[in-house]
């Protein structure tokens, strides 16, 4: 895990009654600080830099620049800043979109406190969160759109473990419940995340889970 104590959370949502409940979601829960809070993407680079974020809390639904597109931009000049989608729609088109925007997770707005701040953590920490519904169609749009590339899995060298782990991933399960799950340490298990992101040339959990869903590694 990172070594900071707080995270540092900027929220880009037009809705004054959902910025209001985030941010006192945010303020009242140890570990989290509401760094920012923003109604539109238009001034994003000034946003972000004047509240110095570790994940970002954005909205598709904005007006002028939209959370797609504002991910996109965002993702292009501070790449290690996560961004955390939340969104009322469900539509597979925006889910497609915003994760080849490079967004690191996407979640409903109707998802309970808890479970929101703990994909912001999981972000914050190199992992992808999904809503179980939104990883799910995740999985049925990359099928969809994905033909199966023979081969591909041997490519990478992905060890039975590796791939043990990756299949968790791209389930939107966090990194804590991998470990779990698998009866590993959360730091052995990040190790082995690190070892994955390495074999397949990405930089982020999302990145994995598209790569993996794309060509079929799981």
């Amino acid at each position: 895990m990172k070594e900071t104590t707080t995270i540092r959370v900027a929220i880009f949502e037009d809705n004054p009654i959902m910025m209001d409940a985030f941010r006192s979601i945010l303020n009242g829960s140890p570990g989290y600080i509401c760094a920012g809070g923003f109604t539109s993407c238009n001034n994003w680079k000034h946003d972000i830099l004047k509240s110095n974020p570790h994940v970002i809390l954005m909205d598709i639904g904005m007006t002028g620049i939209d959370g797609i597109e504002a991910t996109r931009l965002i993702k292009k000049e501070f790449p290690a800043v996560s961004i955390l989608i939340q969104t009322v729609f469900e539509e597979d088109n925006k889910i497609f979109a915003a994760i080849c925007a490079g967004a690191n997770g996407y979640i409903l707005k109707n998802t309970a406190p808890v479970k929101m701040l703990e994909a912001v953590t999981d972000v914050y920490n190199g992992g992808a969160a999904f809503s179980p519904f939104i990883a799910d169609k995740v999985i049925q749009l990359f099928k969809q759109v994905s033909p199966v590339m023979p081969g591909a899995v041997e490519a990478y060298h992905l060890s039975e473990r590796e791939k043990e782990i990756l299949k968790l991933l791209t389930t939107g399960m966090p990194l804590p419940r991998i470990a779990e799950t698998l009866f590993l340490g959360y730091e052995t298990v990040r190790s082995y995340v690190k070892k994955i992101y390495q074999k397949l040339h990405v930089t982020s959990a999302t990145e994995a889970v598209s790569k993996a869903l794309k060509e079929r590694l799981v």
